[in-house]
């Protein structure tokens, strides 16, 4: 049976992430400093030190997590694990995409550090502060969600940003047609409808200016067919080739995170194990409750390293 890896997003970011995997394995913090040379400072010093408010800023917890994910990735190589002959698939969550394609050699590290810090600048500049918002509905069918969203956002924007499965779906948009979306779910019988402390409305069309952004940016990178499939966030479908996965990661800025069909993907072509590389345990927990015959296992701590390493053979 396969094997897939995948990357985290957004929200699994923790003050001292990382730390481990640096001063136990060299290649991990060659990682760090690498990231630290490509923007021109030392993030790796917020990564380890904080404070919390800073790090969790979009601008910087996006390169940070990469790091962190690259960090494992290098700790497991140094010990001689190979990827491309590991691993059938990889895939990322939002910006763990980015990690997901750095660690298959689409671009280099310092190419998505700074291709990450550029798409969470792009991000927060595209809609002034306080305009934008997300909330998390838990426990109601998406259709239901799809019609509160749709009866919210006459003449405004609020959609599906986030496809999470186990039954918990995001929604982004203009702040008050995600509000009232939010009460006009919990009225349909959601289980909880929770505004989230975010700086923009990630995934919505309102961010239509970052991806304008980003498809820029990415134009004037380097780019190689990764050597391991990566399966997007926006077609749930694998490919290895360069100029599609660019034109993906366009279409994500604006576009829905179907997390929920990426593991269900993986269950129906033959991956039996997900190991979560970098920092937390998010994408775990949430494969647990979408596919439960799918094993999961993180790999950001040495311990962490080494025990993947026994069970990859």
């Amino acid at each position: 049976m396969a094997v897939a890896f995948t990357f985290p997003g957004q929200g699994s970011q923790s003050v001292g992430m990382g730390k481990d995997l640096a001063d136990a394995f060299p290649e991990a913090r060659r990682v760090f400093e690498e990231v630290d040379e490509a923007l021109g400072e030392k993030l790796s010093k917020l990564i380890w030190e904080g404070p919390e408010e800073t790090l969790t800023l979009t601008a910087n917890a996006q390169p940070a997590l990469m790091a962190v994910s690259l960090a494992a990735l290098r700790a497991l190589e140094s010990r001689g694990f190979s990827l491309k002959d590991k691993v059938a698939y990889v895939a990322g969550h939002s910006l763990g995409e980015y990690s997901a394609l750095a660690a298959a050699g689409f671009v280099s590290i310092a190419d998505a550090a700074r291709l990450l810090r550029i798409r969470g600048n792009a991000m927060q500049a595209a809609v002034p502060a306080g305009e934008g918002a997300m909330a998390a509905i838990i426990g109601l069918e998406q259709a239901d969600v799809e019609a509160a969203c749709a009866e919210a956002a006459t003449g405004s924007v609020c959609q599906i940003a986030n496809d999470n499965g186990g039954g918990q779906l995001v929604i982004s948009g203009a702040r008050a047609a995600v509000e009232l979306a939010a009460r006009l779910c919990t009225e349909k019988g959601a289980k909880r409808a929770l505004m989230l402390q975010v700086s923009a409305p990630f995934h919505s069309a309102l961010m239509a200016p970052a991806a304008d952004t980003m498809r820029e940016a990415l134009a004037a990178v380097t780019k190689t067919a990764p050597v391991v499939p990566v399966v997007s966030n926006v077609t749930v479908t694998p490919t290895t080739d360069p100029d599609e996965i660019a034109r993906r990661l366009v279409q994500q800025v604006t576009g829905r995170v179907r997390w929920r069909e990426t593991v269900e993907w993986f269950g129906a072509n033959g991956v039996s194990t997900l190991y979560e590389v970098g920092a937390g345990k998010v994408l775990s927990g949430l494969a647990r409750r979408i596919n439960r015959d799918i094993a999961t296992s993180a790999v950001g701590t040495p311990a962490e390293v080494e025990a993947a390493l026994a069970s990859l053979g």
